[in-house]
């Protein structure tokens, strides 16, 4: 370019050209409309962006103070004594609540410290935070980095769920929203609420949801106790529960630990010497020791009584409180309450030593001595084949398969012979190797299989303690051994079994006392007895023929089936029927239709046995004879008494319902009884053997030995004891459950030093002196003379029940001491000998349809105990006649042309020894012992019981 005075001219010239001109105006129009166009641009942008924050926020969720309120509190169940039984934590919910005050203000620094520096100073937002993280973001990319404060990420795991957006987007729509939720929160919410709610929520490892949580779990103490150090441990697992954890990654937790107490003293919450001991605290091995054993102690499973205590509260929750039940499962698991049990720990921890201990069940083996096995069931496998067609095998194909199999080592059981191997086995090992061969042998080449089966040491056995006072459970256990997984099978209360003898005493006895007008006097004949219109035989326990007259004591004490049968015949089915609706059973059947049409009841003569359609739970039966342990008065059994929310509200309150289901005499007089079955009946194993204590209780043994039981009590407490295979299968050892309930009971009351004392008898019971053979008083000179041995005994009965009427089933006859038949007139004097003989009519004939059938086992005529001491008046002495006369083949006097020299012969040689015998029987002078007391009851005077 030419810059001379003339070539600038030029230039300029060429400027005020008119076509420049007109450029140079297009190019400024130009720009001007751009300047226009950026700034509309600008303006729609600005306000667009305007109207999406808007959207943005509108769009933000509502959001209540007491949302932010962590859910998800692990509940708990505490024993009687006020301590721990168990926790009840789903996911997220091993979680406790504490405020604010009672976390000190060092534990909560260690937090602010490390999550939000300027959570005191900031309103909600931290924008030094979120330049920081933005500034973050540009340099390395990605929405990963910080600046939430402590508000932000309360509402970030209360409200929106802990975050994890799928995308950025959404991220960044969530992180808006929770900025301007953040600035809301803090007006209506105060520091301390925020940081309160966010420590009660913060997940801090190792399944601990909480400060308080996180306390106990890594130093098993109290938020409050924690020192610096241990604050210092705690507050950096926030950042990344499971990198950060102290257990797992001690280095990694060691390393924020130490950021953490420098921010602790460069913010000021810690002095130097405190920052120094919390440096010099080597806190690891501290934490590592203190995981190991509550590993090593950690309850995994429920025990049997919580098994059933979560049944009882998700019930009373649904029915006393309209919860659905799985709002009710919600709240057992993550609502924080409080469960106070009934449960004793002491009586439990006696109860679980036995019952975890294989030595307290028969040894393994399957004889008389022994009786233990295994059993395999369920076994199922279902094999899917290449074709895709499905095959299912069952335990009994296993069995098969092994039919021909030589079992020389005796591992299986076996009826008869060797051959094949059985359900119930000796060697794990041996049966699982069958079943491995079995499987192989079933699933082929590029086939599928699903394998179904567990093995059940055998037999199994419950045990239940009630305080019958209260209805309070004290101890469950509802199976043999350890209990090893979560809501088992609990035979305590799911099981229901044949209750065997046990069910004499409520079906029959019971209701024969306190309702019919039967006493403890009151005779049965144990003889021969066929339910009626049937030829099923009720048989005794045992087989030495039959006793003959029996009162209702002895058959309570002996446990004799006859005499039950017989007396709930007399009183009638539906009486004894109703007594056990009043007594709490749950599975009685009161009419069923069966598949053929026909019905079915539990009200016949075969409950007084036990024999019931359904059986019974253990807890039910103890409860029932808790009633008469306590005075006639029927206690509901309960296993909790209060159920409380995690603010203290009273949710459930649980009280036993008590009615008067017998009399208080009655209730006295089975106990009376029921003492005889320990002190001289069918359980006298069952007496302690090193601690004095009164006790009563029955025995039951169902059919085949297949379930054993045992159910007594003591002034304080009642227990029930059941043993048998799950599946049904006799017994070889019939003893070791007495030997259960005894070592359980003793200790219970000898650790309780409990001291030893009667059975509280009523104002309304009265004494007599009785003849056991009739049941009325007794005659002294009498039936205390009566052949085989005196028959009276004092019996205890219930005002206005006393037999009025004196024995009427004795006679005083003279025999012949020869012929020991009735004397005649002509039998000598001194060949003449008086006894008292019983009156009974034992000509038992049966129903001509049933003769046949019957007469092969039972020949005509039948006898029994008193059959040898029995009044036969017709049966008259066939050795002394009158002279010149003889029996005829019909036994009726003949004339005769014999002599009677021989028969007086044979008395000279017999009369010297008989008359030594009849001189050495001591002669009865006694005075009758009945009297009548000032009531004007009858009574006897120092007569033993009998």
């Amino acid at each position: 370019m030419d810059y001379s005075r003339y070539g600038m001219k030029c230039y300029a010239r060429k400027l005020k050209a008119p076509w420049k001109k007109l450029v140079s105006k297009a190019w400024i129009i130009a720009f001007r409309l751009l300047l226009v166009g950026v700034a509309g641009v600008a303006v729609c942008v600005v306000m667009a962006g305007f109207g999406a924050v808007n959207a943005l926020l509108d769009t933000a969720p509502q959001v209540k103070i007491d949302a932010l309120t962590p859910l998800g509190y692990s509940s708990t169940s505490y024993y009687s004594d006020g301590t721990v039984a168990q926790v009840f934590a789903g996911a997220q919910a091993n979680r406790v609540p504490v405020t604010i005050d009672q976390i000190p203000e060092m534990v909560q620094h260690t937090f602010v410290a490390l999550e939000d520096t300027r959570f005191y100073e900031h309103s909600g937002i931290d924008i030094r935070g979120i330049m920081r993280a933005g500034f973050s973001v540009f340099r390395e990319g990605g929405l990963n980095y910080g600046g939430s404060t402590i508000t932000q990420q309360l509402l970030k795991n209360q409200i929106f769920s802990g975050g994890n957006e799928d995308n950025n987007l959404d991220k960044i729509i969530r992180k808006v929203q929770e900025m301007f939720l953040a600035i809301k929160l803090e007006d209506n919410m105060t520091k301390d609420e925020i940081l309160e709610d966010y420590l009660n929520f913060v997940n801090l490892g190792n399944g601990a949801y909480g400060i308080q949580a996180a306390a106990n779990t890594y130093f098993d103490k109290d938020v409050k106790e924690l020192t610096l150090s241990e604050a210092a441990v705690i507050a950096p697992i926030a950042y990344s529960p499971t990198l950060r954890n102290p257990v797992n990654y001690p280095e990694e937790n060691a390393e924020r630990r130490m950021y953490c107490l420098e921010w602790m003293k460069k913010l000021g919450y810690c002095t130097q010497e405190e920052y120094d001991e919390a440096v010099a605290d080597d806190v690891y091995p501290r934490i590592k020791e203190i995981a190991d054993r509550k590993k090593a102690s950690a309850i995994t499973t429920f025990s049997y009584f919580t098994d059933e205590l979560i049944t009882q509260v998700t019930k009373d929750m649904v029915e006393e409180l309209g919860y659905t039940t799985e709002y009710a499962q919600y709240m057992l698991y993550f609502g924080g309450i409080d469960i106070y049990t009934t449960q004793d720990r002491h009586i439990q921890s006696i109860v679980d030593k036995y019952y975890t201990d294989d030595s307290n069940f028969p040894e393994f083996g399957f004889s008389s001595s022994t009786g233990s096995c295994y059993e395999l069931y369920p076994y199922n496998i279902s094999v899917r084949h290449k074709d895709d067609t499905v095959t299912h095998y069952h335990r009994n194909d296993l069995l098969e398969y092994f039919k021909d199999y030589d079992d020389t080592q005796g591992y299986y059981y076996h009826e008869h012979g060797k051959k094949g191997i059985n359900e119930l086995f000796l060697n794990v090992e041996d049966m699982k190797a069958k079943i491995e061969e079995f499987r192989d042998h079933v699933v082929g080449e590029g086939d599928t299989y699903i394998e179904d089966m567990d093995i059940v040491k055998q037999p199994q056995s419950s045990f239940t303690v009630i305080e019958q006072a209260t209805g309070e459970v004290k101890a469950v256990y509802g199976g043999r051994g350890p209990k090893t997984g979560l809501r088992t099978l609990n035979r305590a209360t799911q099981s229901t079994r044949q209750v065997g003898s046990t069910f004499k005493v409520l079906a029959s006895f019971l209701p024969a006392i306190d309702a019919a007008g039967l006493t403890l006097a009151t005779v049965q004949d144990d003889s021969p007895f066929f339910y009626p219109l049937t030829t099923k035989e009720v048989y005794n326990w045992y087989n030495t023929g039959f006793r003959g007259l029996q009162t209702i004591r002895k058959g309570i004490s002996s446990s004799l089936n006859i005499v039950a049968v017989r007396t709930l015949q007399q009183i009638g089915a539906p009486l004894g029927f109703e007594y056990l609706q009043k007594l709490g059973f749950s599975t009685l059947v009161k009419s069923k239709k069966m598949e053929d049409g026909t019905f079915y009841s539990d009200i016949n003569l075969a409950i007084a046995l036990g024999g019931l359609t359904n059986g019974v739970y253990n807890i039910e039966l103890n409860a029932a004879y808790a009633s008469i342990a306590n005075k006639g008065v029927y206690n509901t059994p309960i296993m909790y008494t209060e159920v409380r929310d995690h603010d203290g509200y009273l949710l459930l309150s649980k009280k036993t319902k008590s009615s008067q289901v017998m009399k208080t005499s009655t209730a006295w007089l089975l106990t009376d009884a029921m003492e005889d079955t320990i002190t001289n009946g069918t359980g006298s194993r069952l007496a302690f053997k090193d601690y004095k204590m009164h006790l009563a209780g029955k025995t039951g043994t169902a059919s085949k030995n297949n379930d054993l039981w045992f159910v007594g009590y003591s002034p304080y407490y009642t227990a029930a004891v059941w043993t048998g295979f799950d599946h049904g299968f006799e017994q070889k050892n019939k003893s070791y459950q007495q030997d259960l309930w005894r070592n359980i009971m003793e200790e219970i009351h000898s650790s309780q030093q409990l001291p030893d004392k009667e059975f509280e008898m009523p104002d309304s019971i009265v004494k007599a002196s009785i003849c056991t053979k009739c049941g009325k008083l007794a005659v002294a000179g009498l039936c205390d003379q009566a052949e085989g041995g005196s028959t009276v005994a004092t019996e205890y009965f219930a005002k206005g029940t006393v037999p009025t009427e004196k024995c009427t089933c004795h006679v005083r006859v003279e025999i012949c001491k020869k012929s020991k038949k009735i004397a005649r007139d002509d039998c000598p004097e001194k060949k003449r000998k008086s006894v008292v003989l019983l009156i009974k009519d034992e000509n038992y004939e049966y129903p001509p349809e049933w003769e046949e059938i019957l007469k092969e086992e039972y020949p005509l005529p039948i006898t029994t105990n008193d059959s040898p001491y029995i009044y036969h008046p017709e049966e008259l002495c066939d050795i002394h006649l009158p002279d010149g006369m003889m029996l005829d083949e019909n036994g009726d006097l003949v004339p005769s042309d014999e002599t009677d020299e021989e028969t007086e012969e044979d008395d000279e040689n017999v009369t010297d020894e008989e008359d030594e015998e009849d001189a050495e029987e001591p002669v009865n002078n006694n005075e009758e012992t009945v009297n009548e007391d000032a009531n004007g009851d009858v009574v006897a005077d120092d007569v033993p019981i009998g």
